[in-house]
């Protein structure tokens, strides 16, 4: 009985019958479930660290700054490696784990190391949850960040491979979407646990990322395996049998007949690290490079991980620091939607340009707010209630700014532009420079902050004009161009074209 859904066609002259099916949709919905342990962590971190009973506990010279009386400036009370490195540690073994996991998703297929990232994820949370120990703090981070980086890895590729065509955009944002779901979730638990009696409050907090744990370690063990990984590891009955179902009808000659040509290709790439020196993929490695190093540096994980203590630091009670994290989670869910419904509308260049010049506003009026009140010694006085709401206010729309465009678009566009024979290595360099500066910057901001102060905002509002600068000049519009084609996007441009040349 043929599947209901909506007809899906390819690009460039190809047209691959087949349908947005009820399965693929509840498949790839379950598969970018995967993005809850990356958002719960990134949303239950910063609202962990602002708890004073978890603070007394493992920071306690970060507690005793924080309380004592004599210490007026804001800026520096939260000023601790350890405490920081709590933060970030996760971050540099996510880099390691996605290294090692594009073998095993390679070798052995997207499901297992979508397992793997659920069973480590898992792990991490029952050793924080029952930590007692700094020591078993870190490492507990160290093991979700194994998890996240398997996730992290196989859950896009996974939705590429599983979504028709004409919808892989929406389908890849969904998993995005999924990470600032995460974060709403992690902050209404924070604020809610942080009022428990007795002060272990956190525990929950920190156990409960059990829960997307489990999600996607189920998920993981009833979702199909994709074709083309089934094709890559030689099961290509098999394959043929998963791709009628996925696209809903038994005519799959055409595309499974393109997995197999794709795939046989693939294999004869013996060195795909080398071959991504070579000079046609100047433009290719310079993206894989230098957008999610921009990512990074428009400081959007600097308030996602921190909200709670940012809010703190301007004034904000711990509780109603808590709950301004929680607006801002919401935002991030509701602009992120915006991306999904406008990127295959409006395209990539203007959702860039748009989000870049919205941030750099919101960026300029929070460091004027901030400076105006709290200046260079971090001494504010009182806090009128206009104030705090004005701060929240142009934090959330920078929020918006960001996942409505480099959210999104900077794991979207990479994944679109790089051909099959540099596509896992490209891709691999792409996840490692964003870990590394998450990394980076996570374990760099408060110090930043204590000296810094405000200037802050304006050291990442600068990279913010830089990267849309880059943008306007450099980066060609991907919308609607089929894959095999987008070599076309780079022959024509004004700068790249000197390095691709029609032969090539």
């Amino acid at each position: 009985m043929p599947a209901v859904g909506i007809p899906s066609t390819g690009g460039a002259g190809k047209s691959y019958p087949g349908k947005l099916t009820p399965f693929v949709t509840v498949t790839c919905i379950v598969a970018a479930m995967g993005g809850l342990i990356f958002g719960y962590d990134i949303g239950i971190s910063g609202g962990v660290t602002s708890m004073n009973p978890f603070l007394q506990k493992f920071f306690p010279s970060v507690y005793r700054k924080k309380k004592a009386e004599e210490s007026s400036n804001q800026y520096c009370q939260y000023d601790s490696q350890t405490l920081t490195m709590f933060t970030s540690s996760l971050y540099l073994a996510a880099l390691i784990s996605s290294l090692v996991a594009s073998t095993v998703t390679r070798k052995f297929g997207r499901k297992l190391s979508m397992l793997f990232g659920g069973l480590l994820f898992f792990a991490g949370a029952i050793l924080n949850g029952f930590a007692q120990k700094v020591w078993m703090l870190i490492v507990g981070r160290i093991l979700l960040g194994f998890g996240i980086g398997f996730a992290n890895q196989s859950v896009p590729l996974y939705l590429s491979e599983m979504a028709p065509y004409k919808f892989r955009g929406a389908l890849n944002i969904v998993f995005q979407l999924s990470i600032t779901i995460g974060i709403v979730v992690a902050n209404v638990v924070n604020y809610f646990f942080a009022k428990i009696e007795g002060g272990w409050g956190w525990r929950l907090s920190l156990g409960g990322a059990v829960v997307p744990a489990l999600i996607i370690t189920i998920g993981s063990l009833v979702l199909p395996d994709t074709p083309n990984s089934m094709i890559e590891r030689g099961q290509h009955e098999e394959a043929r049998i998963k791709l009628q179902r996925i696209r809903g009808i038994d005519n799959v000659d055409e595309e499974f007949a393109d997995l197999v040509a794709a795939s046989d290709a693939s294999k004869q790439v013996e060195h795909p690290w080398t071959m991504l020196l070579q000079r046609k993929y100047r433009p290719h490695l310079s993206m894989a490079i230098l957008i999610p190093f921009f990512q990074q540096l428009t400081g959007i994980n600097v308030i996602m991980f921190y909200a709670p203590v940012l809010f703190n630091t301007i004034g904000f009670g711990d509780d109603a620091s808590l709950m301004s994290a929680v607006i801002t989670g919401v935002v991030n869910v509701g602009a992120t939607s915006v991306s999904i419904y406008g990127v295959d509308k409006w395209g990539r260049r203007f959702l860039f340009l748009e989000g870049g010049l919205q941030m750099l506003i919101c960026q300029a009026v929070v460091a004027a707010a901030i400076g105006a009140k709290f200046g260079v010694d971090g001494s504010p006085g009182d806090l009128p209630k206009w104030y705090a709401i004005v701060v929240v206010v142009f934090i959330c729309s920078y929020v918006a700014g960001f996942a409505w465009s480099w959210g999104p678009l900077g794991w979207l566009v990479p994944s679109e532009i790089f051909p099959l024979e540099i596509r896992s290595a490209a891709q691999s360099i792409n996840v490692s420079i964003n870990m590394i500066f998450t990394f980076v910057v996570a374990q760099i901001f408060l110090t930043m902050l204590c000296h810094f102060k405000f200037g802050l905002f304006i050291f990442f509002a600068f990279f913010v004009v830089i990267m849309s600068i880059f943008v306007y000049f450099f980066l060609p519009e991907t919308k609607g161009i089929p894959i095999e084609e987008m070599n076309h996007i780079w022959r024509t441009h004004w700068y790249w074209s000197r390095f691709v040349s029609d032969e090539d």
